[in-house]
């Protein structure tokens, strides 16, 4: 049985399965196995984690563990909670109509990205022109229909992480930002400092940036830097506002202090390096990595909970989850009918009730014919039981979402 136990009752002879970690979004160790020295349980609590998950079947027990199951249970209940308000990004027009104009802007964000980036490194300076451009179009987009880049937002590939995840953040950044209703200026400079948060790893060694294994501790060290570089470089940048260098430079710092560059605590991080951390989390862990498989949007959205308090904002991840939905963009949830279909656009008015695509028959265990559901159309009578993760079906949602 797989239990989680805090770390202070970690010893010696207990199996971790897994490490809890992954709100250090470039942490790589996915350590597995009995816990063989004291050094080890030491190195785990000096990593700022609060709780491990052990497999009790493989390694000793402990009195404060509880069964994953009922940790995932309470979650799931805080997920439902966290969900009862209705998200509060209105459409104006259809995804479909959107949809069109949304690729051309998502293809533009990942081209001006990636050329920053070869120029930065060549040239040393940014031209921030076209970065205040691009995001105010990002922002047109979304409040036009949110769902288009969201659904953009779910195709990616591994290999192109780097440049995906930048304007990955910016959309969600956008999202987040309309739902808090921020003032234009500060919404429209965190959606540029969440564009460029990453600006930092062209001075990170490309055999430690694309390295699949697991760094070690110095070079997670050169790793972790690329927050400061990014600080500094965007400081340089003529043009760029304070609110969008914040926004970038605070993306790993966390409440307990754990986080880096500089280590803040609590209320020393912004609001905007909480919300940014939140979201940055979020797309991390949701994300297919050279060194691991992301979460289902719903996974993901659990563990925000899970790690809320201590190194997340617990107030701002709540709200986060009421701005993307119980079901995100890319969901694949099981119907009341036992078909499994993929979340393609969230509802304004009720959470329970988006659009999908539905495409195979779980009873039978069989593909069906590919139809369009809305959950909220008068006469529907189907119903989400729960979301399910994609592999059990060995279904690759991103060929429903489009």
């Amino acid at each position: 049985m797989i239990k989680r136990v805090p770390v202070s009752a970690l010893k010696v002879g207990m199996y971790i399965t897994d490490l809890n970690n992954d709100w250090i979004p470039h942490n790589t160790q996915r350590r597995r196995g009995v816990i063989k020295k004291e050094d080890t349980v030491e190195k785990i609590r000096r990593m700022g984690v609060d709780y491990v998950y052990i497999d009790v079947s493989k390694g000793l027990d402990s009195q404060d563990s509880e069964p994953a199951h009922e940790v995932d249970r309470r979650n799931e209940s805080a997920l439902q909670r966290a969900g009862e308000q209705t998200p509060g990004v209105f459409k104006r027009v259809a995804v479909a109509e959107e949809m069109v104009f949304a690729q051309q802007v998502h293809n533009q964000a990942q081209g001006l990205v990636g050329n920053l980036m070869n120029s930065v490194k060549l040239e040393g300076a940014i031209d921030i022109a076209p970065i205040h451009q691009l995001a105010d179009e990002l922002q047109s987009s979304i409040l036009r229909n949110a769902n288009a880049l969201s659904c953009l937002g779910r195709i990616r590939e591994k290999d192109n992480y780097l440049l995906e995840h930048s304007v990955n953040l910016s959309v969600l950044m956008s999202l987040f930002g309309n739902y808090r209703k921020l003032p234009p200026d500060a919404l429209h400079q965190t959606i540029v400092g969440a564009l460029l948060h990453d600006i930092g790893k062209i001075l990170t060694p490309d055999d430690i940036l694309h390295k699949p294994g697991r760094l070690t501790p110095e070079e997670f060290e050169v790793m972790k830097a690329h927050a400061r570089h990014s600080r500094d470089i965007l400081k340089a940048t003529e043009g760029i506002g304070e609110l969008a260098i914040v926004t970038a430079a605070e993306h790993h710092e966390r409440l307990d202090g754990s986080g880096y560059p500089e280590g803040l605590r609590g209320e020393e991080i912004s609001v905007y390096g909480r919300m940014v951390a939140i979201t940055d989390v979020y797309d991390a862990i949701t994300s297919d990595r050279v060194y691991h498989r992301g979460m289902t949007p719903t996974q993901g959205l659990k563990k925000l909970l899970e790690w809320s308090g201590s190194h997340l904002d617990a107030a701002l991840v709540k709200e986060f989850i009421r701005c993307v939905g119980l079901y995100p963009i890319g969901s694949l949830v099981l119907l009341e009918s036992g078909r499994l279909g993929v979340v393609i656009e969230t509802n304004d008015e009720d959470q329970r009730l988006p659009v999908l695509r539905v495409m195979y028959d779980t009873r039978f265990r069989m593909p069906i014919t590919v139809d369009t559901l809305n959950l909220a159309k008068p006469g529907t009578q189907d119903r989400i039981l729960r979301s399910v993760d994609p592999e059990d079906y060995k279904i690759d949602v991103r060929k429903f979402l489009l």
